[in-house]
């Protein structure tokens, strides 16, 4: 299911500051060619070792919803089916669909991912809040190529919404998991999670989003995501890019403007973003972070794009290019690259970052076919 917004009148004549035209010259988008069988192995493979990998394992024989593994290919996986494979998941993807409907139908039996006693203070109450936003997003996406929402996904939004914050400076987010990981685990990753929240709302099918209890949240959502705005990453921003187009107005029209100028700033000569252009950060090793364009910058991004009406601008078209040419042809993924460390090749997490590109790259192909 693709989402479309319009166009503002003053992004249709594609007048950006400093000469940038972001939709000047349009012309018809399309994908480039790219290899979608191995992209689909790559995401099943890397599922199946999440699913088996020890450090992933919890209680009642379920696994971590993940942020860089199996939060991408839940939403990328379903894209690369056809319309009669529809009801047909892959073996990991219905094994990851299961343990998220237990761990939601079992919610107040389950253990938090984290725990406070072993991992740190506060960390049950982050993994509690990062797990409903991630489930909620999860299975409303799902629901949405249905088109229709299922008893589940509205106990996953329940789940969520009893752990909104309700006062505070951070009203109307969630308490998020930091492990000083950045993007996803780290200071700034308490927005990035409130609008992935805004995105699931957005995305759940039979207008969830205007249910009377449910805009009173989404109330809360928008003020705090409009607050907080001025001080987030430009990663962060585009994420909420991506939501305003199926939760409106989460963005003024001299904001989304103001973002676009941004973006287009950002792209490097070869066609991709890179996520270290994208933020402020310091890896905790000091060694130098990669600048080269990469998979997850490039492919959320574009995505972000073209579902906000702008698939035909220089900018997307230039973006696809890009991860048409950088896919690794011999096992399907896209690269990308740590802001925290210099990963060893053989580490377990040296594939995470590489897994995230995976599934954003193949959403934006996948939406601009």
């Amino acid at each position: 299911m693709k989402f479309r917004a319009l166009l503002f009148p003053a992004f249709a004549i594609g007048v950006l500051a400093g000469g940038i035209a972001f939709a000047g010259h349009i012309q018809a988008a399309s994908a480039p060619s790219w290899n979608q069988a191995a992209a689909a192995h790559y995401l099943d493979s890397r599922e199946l070792w999440w699913q088996s990998w020890p450090k992933a394992q919890r209680d009642h024989a379920t696994v971590c919803v993940s942020c860089h593994t199996v939060l991408p290919y839940a939403l990328a996986r379903k894209t690369l089916r056809t319309p009669s494979e529809e009801d047909a998941l892959a073996a990991p993807e219905r094994i990851m669909f299961s343990g998220i409907a237990k761990r939601v139908t079992l919610w107040n039996d389950v253990e938090p991912f984290y725990k406070d006693g072993k991992s740190g203070p506060t960390k049950s109450i982050e993994s509690r809040g990062t797990e409903a936003v991630l489930n909620a997003l999860i299975l409303a996406s799902y629901d949405a190529r249905r088109g229709y929402l299922t008893d589940l996904t509205r106990s996953a939004f329940a789940e969520a919404w009893a752990l909104q914050r309700h006062s505070g400076e951070n009203a109307g987010a969630w308490i998020w998991l930091n492990f000083h990981n950045a993007p996803w685990e780290s200071n700034e990753s308490e927005y990035h999670g409130a609008a992935l929240a805004a995105l699931a709302v957005g995305t759940a099918p039979d207008d969830y989003q205007n249910e009377p209890e449910v805009r009173t949240h989404v109330k809360e959502l928008r003020g705090y995501l409009g607050r907080e705005y001025g001080a987030q990453p430009l990663v962060n921003r585009i994420v909420l890019l991506w939501a305003s187009a199926r939760l409106p107005g989460l963005l003024t029209a001299q904001e989304r403007a103001s973002l676009l100028q941004s973006i287009a700033a950002k792209q490097q000569p070869d066609g991709g973003w890179s996520l270290t252009g994208l933020g402020s950060w310091k890896r905790r090793d000091n060694t130098a972070l990669a600048t080269g364009s990469d998979g997850y910058a490039t492919g959320l991004t574009v995505l972000a794009l073209e579902e906000n009406g702008l698939r035909r601008t220089p900018q997307v078209r230039r973006g696809l290019a890009w991860l048409g040419r950088n896919q690794n042809g011999g096992e399907g993924f896209w690269p990308a690259w740590s802001l925290n460390k210099q990963r060893d090749a053989g580490a377990d997490a040296a594939h995470f970052m590489d897994d995230a590109a995976t599934g954003y790259a193949v959403l934006a192909l996948e939406d601009a076919r």
